[in-house]
């Protein structure tokens, strides 16, 4: 079974063909490690969860790449203001972050580099750049200048370039021939902010070219899949895509996947402006089933706005699933509901999954098939087929990161 979602680049629906001789290479921009992450950022990260799972569950090996941003002006000013380092801030929140969403039930990237570890390969990627004479100067700072005449090689500026543009944090603007394709490589900086030698004197690489050295060392270029928010389209992956097609002639990645944002009273979620619910606040009011239910609930290409009370609803319907599924396996005896039917069930969950994510089907299917059992007399399994219905639920858990079967089995040993 392939996977078929709206591929960015092309703004059209694909099927992802993966490689048949290696591990699918994903990468997944992370996060900027300056406060704790928001469940607009966990909505992003469960969606390629959901996507890695699914490439397991046909049999294939992933190769999981999730950058970590651990330098950058937000940064240093927070840092300051809590009399930290900018080097212990980031180590700080970085734990915060693989806390929470170890806590969501993510599977763990294969690697976590660190943008601070890779400047080297970012200032040698600058100079191959300014070998290429595709480099100049402005205000101080290094700037990349395209190479002339070239057009419709990179994502189009003109689809929705004003609503996802966001300029590189702290930097200055280059020159006014558009900030999509010229961009800040290198630039001074002086303390408390972090800063590198370079044949350019001190200072620190621009945000763009983090993952393209991270991406050209451990995975080699073109990567088989990479996306993010909507957000990172412009500038970022617009960058990435410019940097990968003049050093390397080949686009970043072979396949890009972004998704939509999650709002709050019709505003963005963000850090920047604390209009936002952390990923630990939300998971110590929910949980993990509910909160995946929640963010997992909608279609993948609609926004989701954030309220509590849909919170609420989904906590409930998620609740009322389990303890559905639950009540159904714990003995196994004298039920008179077919093995059949669950597997029908995880079928159908791994065909929505299949056509674009359609995790909001996946679960509808679910709590419908869940609704059925309880309105039944006798909602038990038959006698002997418990452990094909927990494998059966099992593979759902797997694919949805959910812990259906694992519910079951605590109901029965409580039962025994």
């Amino acid at each position: 079974m392939l996977l078929k979602f709206h591929e960015t680049l092309y703004d059209t629906v694909r099927r992802f063909r993966p490689p048949t001789n290696r591990p699918v290479h994903l990468y997944v921009c992370g996060p900027t490690v300056y406060d704790r992450a928001h469940v607009g950022h966990a909505r992003t990260y469960l969606y390629f969860d959901i996507v890695r799972r699914f490439l397991l569950s046909q049999g294939l090996r992933v190769r999981h790449i999730m950058n970590i941003t651990d330098f950058e002006d937000k940064l240093t000013a927070r840092a300051s203001v809590l009399g930290l380092s900018w080097r212990g801030l980031a180590r700080r929140e970085e734990r915060r972050f693989f806390d929470d969403i170890a806590r969501l039930g993510l599977l763990p990237p294969t690697d976590a580099p660190r943008a601070s570890d890779y400047v080297p390969e970012m200032v040698k990627a600058i100079r191959r750049l300014e070998r290429a004479g595709l480099v100049e100067r402005h205000d101080g700072s290094l700037i990349y200048a395209p190479p002339p005449n070239v057009c419709n090689r990179n994502f189009s500026e003109g689809h929705g370039f004003d609503e996802h543009l966001v300029p590189e944090p702290g930097a200055p603007p280059p020159p006014d021939d558009g900030i999509a394709s010229r961009f800040i490589l290198w630039r001074p900086t002086g303390a408390p902010a972090p800063r590198w030698p370079s044949p350019w004197g001190s200072g620190a690489p621009g945000w763009h070219l983090e993952c393209y050295a991270m991406a050209h060392r451990l995975l080699g270029l073109p990567v088989d899949l990479h996306g993010g928010g909507t957000d990172l389209i412009f500038p970022h992956h617009f960058t990435e895509n410019e940097v990968a097609m003049s050093l390397d002639g080949a686009l970043f990645s072979r396949s890009f996947l972004h998704l939509p944002f999650v709002t709050q009273n019709g505003r963005k979620m963000a850090k920047s402006t604390g209009n936002l619910v952390p990923i630990a606040t939300a998971l110590d009011f929910g949980g993990a089933d509910a909160l995946r239910w929640y963010l997992l609930g909608t279609s993948v290409t609609e926004r989701l706005e954030w309220t509590t009370a849909g919170f609420g609803t989904a906590i409930e319907r998620s609740n009322q699933v389990a303890r559905a599924l639950a009540n159904a396996v714990p003995d196994g005896a004298g039920g008179s509901v077919p093995v059949s039917g669950l597997r029908a069930l995880r079928r159908e969950v791994h065909r929505e999954v299949a056509d674009q994510l359609g995790t909001d089907r996946a679960l509808a299917r679910i709590e419908t098939y869940a609704t059925e059992l309880t309105g039944r007399s006798d909602g038990r399994f038959p006698r002997g087929s418990r452990s094909e219905v927990r494998a059966e639920l099992g593979a759902i858990d797997a694919l949805l990161g959910t812990h259906f079967a694992s519910v079951g089995a605590t109901r029965a040993r409580r039962a025994s």
